[in-house]
């Protein structure tokens, strides 16, 4: 079968996301605000399942169209051919949002949605009762400027959640934002990572998967997995390409350093836990001592900062320190996000190049050196 199909993202990162799914043979690929559209087979969604980096679910598009009274919203979503996807004792939770759109209370576009879901279905199955209990099929819709899209969800956990890290720091970086930085810094196999500032160790995971080319989804299941769409076979298919296109000799090898002794060992917890122990080395130092051991090297880091004045000023000295520490030199790189928009006042010099990203919701600039 083929798919309509979305990867909604972190703000900043959709031409990540469109190139990467491009690549992976994902057709009529096209870009918005957050979320990329692309079409493909079975074998594409599974794909960008276990593939996608940078997107933080996948999902089928049943329909676009708009919608201005709950009336034409029934209509449309019950013609959908909803038991194609849904059997008759699945589950089908409901959930979306409404922007600059008449139809702006979501508890009663809910309401509908689930309505004219339930309406279609007992037609099909010829029964009014839906017990729910089997597979979740979670529906979303988007309402914006009037056009509603329809969706569900395949991924089931978000893409984000590889599975190797099951307890952060208080403050850990979203792993497909710490792909993308590592992406947008250009990372390859043959080079050294540094993360001074390496907290629970995601940016140095997440360059260590991009470097090697091993899947993030590699080790994990997907809600679509139970529904029955997709064959077997190309799932095990998938996850046989996947496993051949490892890199397997690399000369990556990835070093972190943080002022806190607890998130050192959870660095080293982490990167076990995602298999890529054997690249990655991380100990106790502060980033005033930063002191690489290799000729070149690519440095990606999310220092910390507060919401405080005290903390402002504290972090303001970090990247004055960052600034003296982060020598501009051939062979080297530096990239660092940031929510303060005076940086690279207190950094000491600007940016070679700079990138707006969403920290969760907190907007950020990726600010890189690279001259």
């Amino acid at each position: 079968m083929n798919y309509k199909m979305t990867a909604p993202c972190l703000l900043g990162v959709e031409g990540l996301v469109a190139d990467e799914l491009r690549q992976m043979g994902a057709e009529n690929v096209s870009a918005e605000n957050a979320r990329v559209f692309f079409e493909g087979d079975d074998s594409i969604l599974a794909r960008a399942n276990i593939c996608s980096r940078f997107s933080e679910r996948i999902l089928i598009v049943l329909d676009r169209f708009y919608a201005t009274s709950f009336e034409e919203l029934f209509v449309q979503v019950k013609a959908l051919p909803w038991s194609d996807f849904i059997g008759s004792r699945d589950t089908f939770p409901v959930k979306g949002f409404s922007i600059n759109s008449q139809l702006h209370s979501v508890p009663d576009c809910q309401k509908i949605i689930k309505k004219a879901v339930v309406d279609s279905l007992s037609e099909d199955y010829g029964i009014s009762w839906f017990e729910e209990t089997g597979p979740v099929h979670q529906i979303q819709f988007s309402i914006m400027k009037d056009e509603v899209t329809v969706m569900l969800d395949t991924s089931g956990a978000a893409l984000h959640k590889r599975g190797y890290r099951p307890q952060g720091n208080d403050a850990p970086i979203r792993e497909t934002l710490a792909a993308a930085m590592c992406q947008l810094s250009r990372l390859r196999h043959y080079h050294t990572l540094y993360d001074p500032c390496c907290g629970s160790g995601t940016i140095l995971v997440e360059g260590a998967l991009l470097a090697n080319n091993i899947a993030p989804g590699i080790n994990r299941n997907f809600e679509v997995d139970r529904w029955g769409l997709i064959p077997e076979s190309v799932w095990m298919s998938e996850r046989e390409r996947s496993h051949d296109i490892i890199k397997t000799d690399t000369d990556f090898q990835a070093f972190g350093g943080d002022v806190d002794k607890n998130a050192v060992e959870l660095t080293v917890r982490n990167a076990k836990n995602a298999n890529v122990s054997k690249f990655i080395t991380a100990d106790v130092r502060d980033v005033k001592d930063f002191l690489p051991t290799t000729e070149k090297g690519t440095l990606v880091t999310n220092p910390p900062y507060g919401e405080r004045m005290l903390d402002f000023k504290a972090a303001k000295a970090i990247y004055r320190t960052m600034g003296e520490r982060f020598v501009s030199k051939y062979g080297w790189s530096y990239g660092i996000i940031s929510p303060d928009e005076e940086f690279e006042k207190a950094f000491g010099r600007k940016a070679d190049k700079r990138r707006k990203l969403y920290n969760g919701t907190i907007k950020c600039q990726y600010y890189m050196y690279f001259k």
